[in-house]
This record gives structure tokens, C-alpha cells and sequence, in this order.
């Protein structure tokens, strides 16, 4: 009834699981963060997989559930038309050989500048000047008041805000927009100022090796696929989201997402079974009514009935806040 697919990278291993899921009208949840990759899969299985009412539902792990169902908990939650919604992460956790190659991977590939389009996976003519505008992935180390932290590039956010402008604009095609002219973005979050320059200067020098030769040499002093981390890492990790969400009423509301565990094994193992039990046992609450389909998102594909499970399984959905009000 529901394929779970965990085996990266996704762009070398996963094409033929889809096709072959869409083919045999089996629903299909996966971990990805290859965004280029998802956009080959729409590209060439939405239109079948919609008129098949079949789910195809990638980014079901840390990537980018967080930020996609924290952003629709928000605005359904409010319960009025959102203009933006701002995401801050923070963590602790290691790195496996897998999503290591993964990250090496994209450096051999010739991924043209489609890949710095803000709205990579929306559907065509779905974006808006104002959205376009308000949409870059460039970020600056900031003092942000509302949160009282600073906020910095946070490393996933290239992935996570065009998941979750795809789920804007699919739950629009719905009549359940956000709001007019919704635009996301997304940080990492610092207590110190100190701690966000370095983590920034850290991930711009990772994206120059991954995209130099020097990734190579660099690559074989990093665990293998297979390799990942330690029971003790896995079991003392967390991760921790705040949302601060400004209605076209001018009002802003903070909203938070949390749970224990190291996020991109533990908590993803939670994030991707939790989504297919929903595709199978949900299958009569699913947003969209049970013959929806298509390359769809957690948010879109998912939603409500996911965050009920999760809501059971030690991951806390909260807010408004009023510590923030």
C-alpha cells in the first residue's frame, strides 16, 4: 500500500521507485533533500500520479517536515489569511556516510542555475512578483527581537522553503491558501552572536569544497555510506523550531515545534513511518479527500492527520505562544 524509501542518494538510487510505485498504484513517502531531484520526479510523474489518486510524498524526514508542517500548524491554527511566516531552527545531532555522499554527489552533477530559483518546485504560474521578491535565499546574520536570539543561515533552508512554497501553492490550487501573496523564510537560531558568525563561515566553506575539486581529497576522511552516529548521539539529540507568523492583520504569533532525539536518524524514523501509517490508516482524512495524488508534500499530502499521530509519538506542535505575546 506505501513504499518507505530511505536509500540515498535519491538522484542515483530512487527514479525507478517512484515510476514503479505510480505504475503499481502504491503510495510513497521518502527522506530527500535533492530538490532537484523531486523536480524530475514532478516533472515526469505529477500528471500521472494525480489522475491515479496516488501519493507520492518526498521530504518526509528532517528534511523538510519540520518546516512544512510547522508552517501549515500556523496558519490553520490562527485561522485567518497569513502575508509571511519566518522559520528558526536549531539542533543537535551527527552525520551518516549516506547524506554525506549525498551532499558530495551534487558536486559532480551539472545542475545548471535553475537550482537558485526560490520556487524550483512550484507549479507554473503559481508565483508572484511581490512572492518572487520577497523570496531570496540570501541571509544575514541579524539580532532578531521577537525571538530574542540571532539568526543566521541555517544550512537546510534552500531545501526546506521551496517544500514548503510547493505545499503553499498546491493547498492554493485547493482554495485553502495561506494568504495572498504568502512568502516563507527560513534560519538557523543563536543564543550568541559568536556562534552564528562561526556555524556561517562553516557552511560557506562546506559548500566551496563541495563544489571545488578539493571535495575528492576531503571526501575519503568522512564516513562511508553505512557509517552513521553513535547510539549515544542518536539518543541525546533534539531538535527545536520557532515560527513567527505575521497575519495580513499586522499581528505576529510564535509558534514552536520540538522533540528529542538526534534529527536526522531518530527523529526521521519517527517523521517517515509516522507518514506512512498515516497514508494507510488515515487514508478516509487525508487533505484533499482519499482519490487526491500527485507529487505532492507533507503539508499538501499529509497534514492534519500527521500532525495528530506525531502529536502521539513525542513530537510537541505548540501555539501560539504567549511567552512571545
Amino acid at each position: 500500500k506505501v513504499v518507505i524509501s530511505t536509500a540515498g542518494p535519491f538522484h542515483r538510487y530512487g527514479s525507478k521507485l517512484v515510476a514503479s510505485c505510480v505504475n503499481n498504484l502504491t503510495h510513497y513517502v521518502d527522506i530527500t533533500g535533492e530538490t532537484f531531484w523531486i523536480k524530475e520526479m514532478i516533472d515526469k510523474h505529477h500528471s500521472d500520479a494525480l489522475s491515479k489518486g496516488i501519493r507520492i510524498i518526498p521530504s518526509c524526514g528532517y528534511d523538510s517536515l519540520p518546516s512544512d508542517l510547522g508552517v501549515f500548524f500556523s496558519a490553520k491554527k490562527l485561522g485567518k489569511p497569513i502575508k509571511r511566516i519566518e522559520s528558526y531552527h536549531t539542533g543537535k545531532g551527527g552525520a551518516s556516510g549516506g547524506t554525506i555522499e549525498t551532499g558530495f554527489s551534487m558536486g559532480d552533477l551539472n545542475l545548471g542555475i535553475e537550482m537558485r530559483n526560490p520556487f524550483l518546485l512550484n507549479p507554473e504560474d503559481s508565483v508572484t512578483p511581490e512572492q518572487r521578491n520577497l523570496s531570496s535565499d540570501r541571509v544575514r546574520i541579524r539580532k532578531n527581537k521577537i525571538i530574542n536570539s540571532w539568526t543566521g543561515r541555517f544550512i537546510m533552508a534552500t531545501m526546506n522553503t521551496r517544500v514548503v512554497r510547493r505545499s503553499a501553492a498546491l493547498l492554493e490550487a485547493r482554495q485553502e491558501a495561506y494568504g495572498v501573496d504568502f512568502t516563507y523564510q527560513e534560519y538557523a537560531f543563536y543564543r550568541k552572536y559568536i556562534n552564528a558568525l562561526i556555524v556561517s563561515f562553516a557552511t560557506l566553506f562546506s559548500m566551496i569544497i563541495i563544489g571545488t575539486p578539493i571535495r575528492k581529497l576531503v571526501r575519503r576522511f568522512l564516513p562511508k555510506p553505512g557509517e552513521g552516529p553513535s547510539e549515544e548521539t542518536m539518543k541525546t539529540g533534539f531538535f527545536d523550531c520557532l515560527y513567527t507568523v505575521e497575519a495580513e492583520d499586522s499581528s505576529i504569533s510564535v509558534f514552536r515545534m520540538h522533540g528529542k532525539g538526534d534529527p536526522g536518524y531518530t527523529v526521521t524514523s519517527k517523521f517517515v513511518c509516522e507518514s506512512a501509517l498515516t497514508l494507510i490508516h488515515d487514508k478516509e482524512k487525508l487533505p484533499g479527500g482519499k482519490n487526491y495524488g500527485g507529487l505532492l508534500t507533507p503539508a499538501s499530502g499529509l497534514g492534519q492527520p500527521l500532525i495528530d499521530r506525531l502529536s502521539k509519538s513525542g513530537i510537541f506542535i505548540e501555539g501560539p505562544l504567549k511567552e512571545f505575546s
